[in-house]
């Protein structure tokens, strides 16, 4: 049996790519190296079929295929949260049930785009979780950027009230470091029931969203061992160090978050570390060109030398 999510999960919960051939197909085998080369970088978990995760390009069919074949090969080493969003609420209910009776541990929903006010919004939750059941975690996803439904701290706490399913907050809202502090306040174990926060936003954020009590991080960055290392010295209680390993990542975070582009980025990153064979993104979607690449050779170069430098200093300071 499946252990379920729960308020307890902290660390890095990476979003997971989709791999395509070049010709558009799911590429099985690196869906294979990809889960091996995220279990190698050390994450607490993974999380699949994310806005990254190009699961608005993927029929009902193929969600269901790369859902169970993500498990097989995760084969209970991390747990695995399902994004399972969609138009409608049979096509989710129905991902939803095949992700949990296929050993997935809770899975994400983002509000119906488009909701017009706060009261959908927790409507909407509301049926959503009825016709889930209350027996499934869920992760409320807040990413306004892209549902265009906005949520306040408050509104938010409702849903947090009325359904202990709900069991983590993925938090994206930008600006809305305010927002999480509000929660990790209002939710905090003694005011009320306590839940986990992670983070998103390609992690430009994250130094920021540790101090101010997020449990962990969930983005897709392509060197997650960077931000499982950063949250492991945060946990530890040093900041200064965490911040300096965060510093040294910035100008590559900061350039796979582009909108719009940034994917194309990301996969071709994990192509060059071999986690997967191509970085074709699904049609229609952006590719590189020959200033891209060559402004990513910059920026990889330079963060190499970079990583060098900090290595060579560290090893000066402990002799």
């Amino acid at each position: 049996m499946n252990q379920l999510l729960d308020a307890s999960a902290k660390g890095v919960y990476t979003i997971a790519a989709t791999p395509f051939t070049d010709a558009g197909d799911i590429d099985w085998p690196s869906v294979d190296s990809l889960v091996e080369f995220y279990l190698q970088c050390g994450v607490q978990g993974l999380t699949i079929l994310g806005m990254m995760g190009e699961a608005q390009k993927l029929s009902d069919q193929e969600s269901a295929e790369i859902t169970r074949y993500f498990l097989r090969r995760v084969n209970g080493r991390v747990p695995v949260i399902v994004g399972v969003s969609s138009p409608g609420t049979s096509n989710l209910v129905a991902l939803s049930k095949i992700a949990m009776d296929a050993g997935a541990c809770g899975v994400m929903v983002a509000p119906l785009t488009g909701l017009k006010t706060e009261t959908h919004i927790v409507a909407y939750f509301t049926d959503v979780i009825a016709a889930l059941g209350e027996k499934t975690p869920v992760v409320y996803q807040d990413y306004p950027q892209s549902t265009q439904a906005h949520i306040a701290a408050e509104s938010f706490l409702k849903i947090v009230d009325a359904h202990p399913s709900v069991v983590m907050f993925k938090h994206e809202d930008c600006p809305g470091l305010k927002k999480l502090t509000q929660i990790r306040k209002a939710c905090d174990g003694t005011r009320r029931r306590y839940i986990s926060i992670l983070v998103g936003n390609g992690g430009l954020y994250v130094p920021q969203e540790l101090a101010r009590g997020a449990d962990g991080i969930m983005t897709g960055f392509a060197c997650p061992e960077m931000l499982v290392s950063v949250s492991a010295l945060f946990a530890a209680g040093r900041r200064d160090e965490a911040e300096d390993l965060f510093d040294v990542y910035l100008p590559l975070v900061r350039y796979e978050q582009q909108p719009g582009f940034g994917l194309a980025v990301r996969k071709e990153i994990l192509r060059r570390r071999g986690a997967i064979a191509s970085a074709a993104v699904r049609a229609p979607g952006p590719k590189l060109d020959a200033p891209d690449t060559a402004e990513l050779d910059r920026l990889l170069s330079r963060l190499e030398a970079r990583l060098k430098e900090s290595a060579n200093a560290h090893r000066l300071a402990v002799a």
